[in-house]
């Protein structure tokens, strides 16, 4: 298992709160092999990953189950956007008629409810992968002072079931992100998405974590499973 760290600096010039994922994206494709040409996206989102391909493209299938982000997602001849839900086995059976590449999937896979089912999936397409899925390490001081348990998959999970289901190349790469202050801290994970709209703590008990909460950055740990 291959481990690598960044880190980020995050600064109210920022437009929008998708700073980790925007540098996940471009790693992700950086360690794909040669141009695809027919493409699946897995929780595509607004569109980050579209946004981010350099290279002319046949076909790219966006699939997400937010139709407010299918929405804002870049539309053109050669892209398409299907509603559908990664956790459901008909989109699986949906996405068998289509002919595929590489399957991506940039910072969605952690919300599976069943991840090796997903992965079970996904093999059956039968298609070359490049997936990056944040891990449970993902804002590990902040649960450990609050005392809650991580949400998302371990490093060690994900890794013994791409064994299982890929066998091959995994990567872990740690990021961390800066704030001015504590406030704009909390800021950011409330809309960024990657607390999964976890709201466990009352007014108080937040305002304490606050005050206990030891950095002036958070932690992001992502794992990265390319063909």
């Amino acid at each position: 298992m291959k481990v690598s760290s960044e880190f980020s600096k995050y600064a109210q010039s920022y437009s929008s709160y998708n700073v980790i994922q925007e540098k996940v994206a471009k790693k992700l494709l950086s360690l794909v092999k040669g141009e695809p040409q027919y493409i699946l996206d897995l929780g595509c989102g607004n569109g980050t990953l579209a946004k981010k391909i350099t290279w002319q493209y046949e076909k790219f299938i966006g699939v997400d189950f937010a139709p407010s982000m299918l929405e804002i997602h870049p539309k053109s001849k050669d892209i398409e956007c299907i509603y559908g839900n990664f956790n459901d086995n008909a989109l699986f059976d949906t996405l068998l008629t289509y002919h595929f590449d590489y399957i991506f999937s940039a910072s969605a896979l952690q919300w599976a409810e069943n991840i090796e089912d997903t992965f079970k999936s996904i093999q059956t397409l039968h298609t070359p992968v490049a997936l990056a899925i944040f891990t449970a390490n993902t804002f590990q001081t902040l649960y450990k002072t609050a005392s809650l348990k991580p949400i998302l998959p371990s490093s060690e999970l994900l890794y013994n079931l791409q064994k299982q289901y890929f066998h091959i190349n995994f990567e872990v790469v740690e990021y961390r992100l800066k704030f001015e202050n504590v406030r704009e801290m909390f800021r950011y994970i409330k809309r960024s998405g990657v607390s999964g709209s976890r709201n466990v703590l009352s007014y108080k008990e937040m305002k304490k974590l606050m005050n206990a909460y030891p950095h002036d950055y958070l932690e992001f740990e992502v794992a990265f499973i390319t063909s």
